[in-house]
């Protein structure tokens, strides 16, 4: 089973790589960006084929590793 993390920061985080981003874009000519934001995504391969509790141990993974949940959210996806 294959599993998708996405990890953003919260909405009023600040985010210093994403406006560092967002004015390299700006400085190679790309139009029309308003803003960037950052994040991680972890494309995880699992062996259990139980969905609930893939989609519990990988929450469990966010709140112990993969996220700062101070600072970030997080959505996992089974694909």
């Amino acid at each position: 089973m294959k599993a998708r993390v996405t990890v953003t920061l919260k909405t009023g985080v600040l985010d210093p790589q994403g406006k560092a981003i967002e004015g390299a874009l700006r400085s190679l000519g790309v139009e029309g960006v308003d803003s960037v934001r950052q994040g991680k995504v972890f494309d995880i391969e699992l062996g259990s084929a139980d969905r609930s509790k893939a989609e519990a141990a990988l929450t469990n993974a966010c709140e112990k590793l993969l996220a700062n949940t101070v600072v970030e959210n997080y959505r996992v996806e089974i694909l």
